[in-house]
């Protein structure tokens, strides 16, 4: 039987769910119904229901979720019950700000190494990270397994380093360039760049 692949769009969802989830477990409560995730997220209680049924059956009709499993579940379909170590490129003060921020670490992942080309910056500590030189990414990045990264860098050079990291063997970028990356298919790439945001938000502002 071929197996249909799982559409992107509810991909994207289920780490909103599995971050809601965590925070109604905070509160403490042991179960929630798709209708309470779906008014705390402002998703029809229809489409939560959908989108999870797409990878089992996780709750039962009456009673609503387990939020303990379902965080479970939902963690060991995102893949990220394992830490997974990144590669972040760029130590300006978006890359300053990444490399001490403290909410990785217990979401599954971990700024590693720490790249950049200023020599004013190399050697320098950032977050737990020394700051190494750039020329000797491709070769550090092989080495070390690391197969996710963090693109920090201006716009100017971001293909240039987007195209080196993929060579050294890392397959998913998050890119914060404000530039549309162009690389083999095959590299998951998801673009976050405020401005655009801001800019669909005023778009309604002057309505």
């Amino acid at each position: 039987m071929v197996k249909i692949p799982i559409p992107d769009i509810v991909v994207s969802r289920l780490p909103l769910y599995l971050q809601m989830l965590q925070l109604m477990q905070l509160e403490g409560k042991l179960s929630a119904s798709s209708k309470e995730m779906g008014k705390r997220l402002g998703i029809s209680a229809a489409q939560i229901r959908k989108d999870l049924s797409q990878f089992g059956e996780f709750g039962k009709q009456g009673t609503g979720y387990s939020i303990p499993f379902l965080i479970d579940q939902l963690r060991d379909i995102l893949n990220v019950k394992k830490t997974w170590d990144i590669i972040l490129v760029g130590a300006g003060d978006l890359g300053h700000a990444i490399a001490r921020y403290q909410g990785f670490t217990n979401r599954g992942f971990r700024v590693a190494m720490v790249f950049d080309s200023d020599s004013d910056k190399i050697g320098k500590k950032v977050g737990n990270c020394t700051v190494e030189d750039i020329v000797n990414l491709k070769q550090r990045v092989h080495e070390s397994g690391i197969r996710v990264a963090l693109l920090t860098v201006p716009s100017s050079s971001a293909q240039v380093v987007a195209e080196l990291l993929v060579q050294a063997g890392v397959c998913a970028i998050l890119n914060y360039a404000p530039i549309q990356l162009s690389l083999p298919p095959g590299i998951q790439v998801r673009n976050t760049d405020p401005i655009l945001q801001l800019q669909h938000m005023t778009y309604y502002m002057a309505r």
